[in-house]
């Protein structure tokens, strides 16, 4: 079974790598992509956790890009780290800067909360603040945190800095990386088939068709996409850890959608010749 977009504590993840590694493998998962927001931090203690088990780790990464003016983050699968790691200290800045303005936001409406601190490499985001909302008293959970504060326009929301879906593309791709398109059906920038024919364009190899969050119906019409424009299809549960710690219910259990391992060697054809 495969999974191909995962979350550790390295990002908004609740395990970390070594924890996931133990999950995925009592779970049935013969491989594990690690993808968390801007950073390949946690690839090292996932390679090293799974060294002695029947369990192939497939490095990766979600970058957070915006098109539109709206988020959109494209998945990169064996991108070159030594080639990534500048550009991706510049996109850990401007998280921390992000997180750090929203919560001014909180603090301006009456809501002030301390980020705990994060290790060097570790990505902070929305679901931390949540977080931390929780544990002063404000909200009852993280969804609570989202639904009142911290959605997108939210009070206490700020964009993404600018990164276009293009530099986004042209970064991976310079980095050796498959750049995918993650969860399409939750774009909310545009018409999925308007917005994948300009990534198309800008060098996009592939598409996560199957994810938590897409209808039967939209997967079809994602594979039909896909074969039209011979895009590579992946996919994956969006892992972020047990339920109860997931910032939205778009997220599926561990292994939840029995994806083939067929999906792989494709993917893995492509980063050969990227």
């Amino acid at each position: 079974m495969l999974e191909l977009h995962c979350h550790t504590t390295f990002s908004d993840g609740s395990l970390t790598p070594t924890q996931l590694v133990v999950a995925a493998l009592r779970t049935g998962v013969l491989a594990l992509a690690i993808t968390d927001h801007d950073t390949v931090s946690g690839w090292d203690e996932a390679f090293a956790a799974a060294a002695n088990y029947p369990l192939e780790i497939v490095p990766g990464i979600e970058l957070s890009t915006v098109h539109h003016d709206r988020s959109l983050h494209v998945l990169g699968f064996y991108p070159n780290p030594n080639a990534l790691h500048g550009p991706l200290i510049e996109r850990l800045d401007g998280r921390k800067r992000r997180a750090e303005e929203m919560v001014q936001k909180l603090a301006q409406l009456g809501y002030p909360v301390e980020l705990p601190s994060r290790s060097e490499g570790m990505a902070p985001g929305r679901p931390h603040i949540a977080s931390a909302m929780v544990r002063a008293g404000y909200v009852q959970s993280s969804r609570e945190a989202f639904d009142r504060f911290l959605h997108d326009d939210g009070p206490a929301y700020v964009h993404y800095e600018k990164f276009s879906i293009v530099e986004g593309i042209d970064l991976l791709r310079s980095c050796g990386a498959v750049p995918v398109w993650a969860h399409p059906c939750l774009f909310r920038g545009g018409d999925v088939e308007t917005v994948l024919g300009e990534l198309v364009a800008a060098g996009l190899m592939g598409v996560e068709v199957y994810h938590p969050s897409h209808t039967l119906a939209q997967v079809k019409r994602l594979e039909k996409w896909c074969a039209e424009y011979g895009l590579l299809m992946t996919g994956g549960s969006d892992y972020h850890g047990p339920a109860s710690d997931a910032k939205q219910g778009d997220y599926g259990s561990l292994n939840s959608l029995q994806l083939p391992l067929a999906l792989l060697e494709p993917l893995k054809q492509a980063a050969s010749v990227a």
